[in-house]
């Protein structure tokens, strides 16, 4: 399982979608620090930062990251809410054109 791969530095790379909801504990932990210690955790786990956006609605941040595999994003998803108290609700992403391209494969 995965998303999109691409290639950086040799090494195969899935995107995903990282969408995050904030505790009322978490929302009161906002800073620019605990932003930098995700992001260094995040690499911690292989895993790269494409963007991240915060949000009104249903979610309050998202992350677009790029992982190795479902096993890495999956633990770096664990741990980012022990760090943080941030639930995440991850899926991975497919570009559409490589996803018009699956289909004419099958």
């Amino acid at each position: 399982m995965g998303g999109f791969r691409n290639t950086k530095r040799g090494i195969s790379m899935s995107m995903f979608l990282m969408f995050g909801k904030y505790s009322s504990e978490s929302l009161k932990e906002i800073t620019g620090e605990r932003t930098k210690k995700a992001l260094d955790l995040i690499k911690k786990f292989g895993g790269e930062v494409n963007s991240m956006y915060a949000l009104l609605g249903g979610y309050d941040l998202l992350l677009i990251v790029n992982f190795s595999d479902i096993e890495q994003v999956m633990k770096a998803s664990v741990a980012l809410y022990r760090l943080t108290g941030i639930s995440f609700t991850t899926s991975p992403a497919v570009a559409v054109d490589e996803f018009d391209k699956m289909m004419t494969e099958m």
